[in-house]
């Protein structure tokens, strides 16, 4: 019985090797996982390596970005957002690739006045090209407490969470000549910035100096995700593989999950570009009409 049990070992072993291979940096810190791009002391990793600052003030914001590069995956980091009056600051956390035909997938929380609620800005671009905004209040102060923001990518779609309920869903509609971000590796970026020409009322309401520094805390990063490195997927040909079954890679939207989705969509959501014929008056993007 001695072969059989040093297989079901090394089998085991290699499971593991292949787990962690892509699951990139679910369990490490913030040096670990993030260099801190500009803002100089603005941009703090405290408490351990577990928590993560950016600070805006009147001379300059701050932010970081991930050492490594993505192609798919699930990305979770938890944000507490600016309280009080954050009235023209935007907090961002997305991913992007580079150049002047790069991917995104967006996450942008723009302030507001004390008392009146945050907006939540998403938007998908392909091949260079945005114009794919939905925004959305959200069910709770998010600068109170931690909440999570995910994000699923796969071949399928990609989905929008917050908290692990859907919010937004972005399907691969290649089909119908739709582009889909699936061939550029993506860095995760997050930053806090002035942008109080635009981010609040239409750039009417401004940043009162006066109650800065304005500071977004980040905690509990997780990236389940393929690693991309020297131009080649740590997944690559492992997607069908039987021992690949990692959930996210092919995560949709169950009966469930879309219950909750129309519920955010019903209650929460502030903008659709799908619906803005006033904005395409040639006809709604592709996307929308199917």
């Amino acid at each position: 019985m001695a072969p059989c049990f040093s297989l079901n070992i090394s089998s085991m072993l290699l499971f593991s090797v292949f787990v962690s291979s892509i699951m990139a940096a679910s369990a490490g810190s913030f040096y670990q996982d993030f260099d801190l791009t500009w803002g100089d002391h603005r941009a703090k990793i405290l408490d351990g390596e577990k928590l993560l600052t950016l600070s805006l003030d009147k001379a300059s914001g701050s932010g970081f970005q991930s050492k490594k590069e993505y192609l798919f995956g699930k990305i979770d980091m938890q944000l507490k957002l600016v309280s009080g009056n954050s009235a023209g600051t935007v907090t961002a956390y997305y991913l992007s690739s580079q150049g002047p035909t790069h991917d995104e997938i967006d996450f942008e929380f723009l302030g507001n006045l004390s008392g009146d609620p945050y907006i939540l800005h998403t938007n998908v671009f392909t091949q260079g090209k945005g114009n794919r905004e939905q925004q959305f209040y959200l069910w709770f102060d998010p600068t109170e407490n931690f909440h999570t923001y995910s994000i699923i990518w796969n071949l399928q779609n990609i989905i929008f969470l917050v908290d692990n309920i859907p919010i937004r869903e972005f399907k691969n509609q290649e089909s119908i000549g739709v582009p889909f971000p699936k061939s550029q590796p993506m860095r995760i970026y997050s930053s806090l910035w002035n942008a109080d020409d635009w981010a609040t009322r239409g750039g009417l309401v401004k940043i009162d100096w006066s109650k800065s520094p304005f500071t977004a805390s980040y905690r509990n990063f997780n990236a389940a995700a393929c690693l991309w490195s020297h131009g080649s997927s740590s997944c690559a040909s492992k997607f069908t593989s039987p021992v690949s079954n990692i959930a996210w890679q092919n995560q949709g939207l169950d009966a469930k999950s879309r219950r909750k989705l129309q519920w955010v969509q019903k209650n929460y959501m502030i903008y659709n570009y799908c619906s803005d014929m006033k904005r395409f008056p040639g006809g709604l993007p592709l996307e929308c009409r199917h």
